[in-house]
C-alpha cells in the first residue's frame, strides 16, 4: 500500500472484514479476487456500495479487502460497515450521512443458540397429553 491508506474493521454476525481504503479509480478487491468474481449477486454489490453512494465518493477510493466467516451476505454487510468506518477516518464530516443511512452502527443480531431441553433456540418438542 503505497498511498495513504485507511483502514477499518466491519462486522456482521460472525463474518469479520478488514478492509483498507485508499485513493483511486473505484477498484475493489475481495479477497485477492476481483468483487465481481466474489459476489456473483446484484444485491451484495449495491450492499457494498451503498457508504459510497451515500458520500458522494463513488468511484473516487479502491478498495482491498480481506473477509472471513458467514455467508455472502453478512460478508457483504461486514464490508459494508468497515468501508463506512474508514471513510469516517477519511473526512469525519461523513458522519451525518451515514449514520443517518445506519451504516455506522456494527449490527448485533447474531444467531441465537440452542438451549438444552428444546429443539431449537426457542422451539419447544411437541407435547403430547396421551
Amino acid at each position: 500500500m503505497s498511498e495513504i491508506s485507511y483502514y477499518a474493521t466491519g462486522k456482521r454476525k460472525t463474518a469479520i472484514a478488514r478492509v483498507w481504503i485508499i485513493p483511486g479509480s473505484g477498484n475493489i478487491t475481495v479477497n485477492k479476487k476481483a468483487f465481481d468474481d466474489y459476489f456473483d449477486v446484484d444485491t451484495a454489490r449495491i450492499i457494498v456500495e451503498r457508504p459510497f453512494v451515500v458520500t458522494g465518493t463513488l468511484g473516487k477510493f479502491d478498495v482491498k479487502t480481506t473477509v472471513r466467516g458467514g455467508g455472502k451476505s453478512a460478508q457483504a454487510e461486514a464490508i459494508r460497515h468497515g468501508i463506512a468506518k474508514a471513510l469516517l477516518e477519511v473526512n469525519p464530516e461523513f458522519r451525518p450521512a451515514l449514520k443517518k443511512e445506519g451504516l455506522i452502527t456494527r449490527d448485533a443480531r447474531v444467531k441465537e443458540r440452542k438451549k438444552y431441553g428444546l429443539a431449537g433456540a426457542r422451539k419447544r418438542y411437541q407435547y403430547s397429553k396421551r
